[in-house]
């Protein structure tokens, strides 16, 4: 097949732009990031005080559409699947969608009770990951096309499919995803997978392989991490041990249920669009017919301007409240319930058995990242050993299933997941990484 020389021209210069935005590191002030995050810290900068409030409006003023779409008129938006689909709501998305506004207004005003208001509660919500959530999202939202609709996906997937593949049972393609991620943001490697789950791309057992396993904190995201705890004088240890608990992780993770037996078939909507390759196709020429063809099915700026529209409608109307409600009730519960401490009781023995320091003070620490990835951090703050906090830190990015972020943005997908699965997730990854954390904590930290 021949492509005309407009069309390769925009692929490269477009897959030029998405890597620079998305992948290519570059240091602003001694911390590395990408473009796409000095962007979302010029935004923060300058309106974080005001992401809350207008984020909330956002919110209030969605929910009302949905309230009528929903209870009203459920053919509103019939002409636009998806705004149909974000507007006319099941009984249990339009609950979560409204206690995250009812949330959200109470710690705005300061009216409501202190449980939900409290800064340990609905204010880390509203004023810690809100602001980092909305406006990453929001960026994403209009520029992800560029890493997806252009060939860039297609070009470098062909390449590391064949070590991908057998490594971790998912497409070469998903190596953007983690590079997203790990560049990035987090939540913007889940918003890559579940967008190319949609889209025909990965199947169901990928696309949850991919998003429960490649979706770690970035580099300075997780600089913050090691600085509230207090062990930033180890960050490239701290750093190196958490990419090689994840990779072991999920090596074998991926062999194993949940993720080993999730169906091998493709969202019902799309079907399959992968592009097969041939045996015998020379690597390089199929790479580039793959991106040249992915470029000549690319909407238009019009089109790409509607997408990017309707996906910050989705994440301002039905995303972030759903991550409000689903992370401060987590927070609650550990900042008001003995949930975690009794739950963590098993865990504080095996840690004593071990001779982990200060294990009481630590065991809390090792379940409760199951509701929010700052808060191992908060806890293990208090605790002297620098071994116990390492183990600590490290864990806490090697989880990855956080419900105020990325289990919310998952069970908000079209991507088919229980609450039980992922928590069943994290427990595997808890047990599986622990021996690698211990092992690195040990050589780099010594007990």
């Amino acid at each position: 097949m021949q492509f005309d020389t407009a069309t390769k021209v925009k692929t490269w210069t477009i897959s030029f732009i998405a890597l620079l935005l998305f992948i290519v590191p570059v240091s602003i002030g001694g911390q590395w990031t990408i473009i796409l995050g000095i962007m979302a810290e010029g935004i923060l900068a300058n309106l974080e005080g005001a992401i809350p409030a207008i984020t909330t409006i956002a919110i209030v003023v969605f929910l009302l559409i949905t309230i009528y779409g929903t209870f009203m008129n459920k053919n509103l938006f019939s002409h636009t699947p998806k705004l149909q689909g974000i507007f006319v709501l099941g009984p249990l998305w339009f609950i979560l969608r409204a206690t995250g506004a009812v949330i959200a207004v109470m710690v705005i005003t300061g009216f409501g009770p202190e449980a939900i208001t409290s800064d340990l509660t609905g204010g880390t919500m509203m004023y810690s990951l809100v602001p980092i959530l909305a406006t990453w999202l929001l960026l994403a939202a209009f520029l992800m096309p560029l890493l997806m609709n252009f060939g860039l996906m297609e070009f470098v997937g062909t390449f590391l499919e064949p070590l991908i593949r057998p490594l971790f049972r998912v497409p070469g393609r998903s190596s953007i995803d983690a590079l997203a991620s790990w560049m990035g943001s987090s939540p913007v490697g889940v918003m890559i997978t579940t967008e190319q789950y949609e889209k025909g791309f990965y199947t169901k057992r990928e696309a949850l392989t991919i998003a429960t396993n490649f979706s770690v904190l970035s580099i300075p995201f997780s600089l913050v991490i090691a600085t509230v705890i207090g062990i930033e004088h180890y960050f490239l240890q701290f750093y190196l041990t958490m990419t090689i608990a994840c990779l072991f992780t999920t090596l074998i993770l991926v062999r194993i249920p949940p993720l080993s037996v999730k169906e091998e078939t493709y969202y019902e909507v799309t079907g399959s669009r992968v592009d097969q390759r041939t045996e015998g196709d020379n690597m390089l020429e199929t790479a580039k017919l793959r991106a040249y063809r992915r470029t000549a099915k690319s909407d238009g700026p019009k089109g790409l301007l509607k997408a990017g529209t309707i996906n910050v409608i989705d994440i301002y109307g039905g995303l972030i409240p759903v991550v409000i409600a689903i992370g401060t009730m987590a927070l609650v519960l550990a900042e008001y319930t003995p949930v975690f401490t009794f739950l963590s009781y098993p865990v504080q023995m095996f840690l004593e058995l071990i001779q982990v320091p200060e294990a009481a003070a630590a065991a809390p620490a090792f379940i409760i990242g199951i509701t929010d990835m700052f808060l191992p951090s908060v806890i293990g703050s208090g605790i002297e050993s620098d071994f116990t906090k390492f183990l600590i830190a490290v864990m806490s990015l090697t989880q990855i299933i956080y419900f105020s972020e990325v289990g919310a943005l998952l069970l908000k997908s079209k991507i088919p997941v229980s609450v039980f699965e992922l928590v069943l997730i994290f427990v595997l990854r808890t047990v599986i990484s622990f021996p690698v954390i211990y092992l690195f904590a040990w050589i780099f930290v010594g007990l």
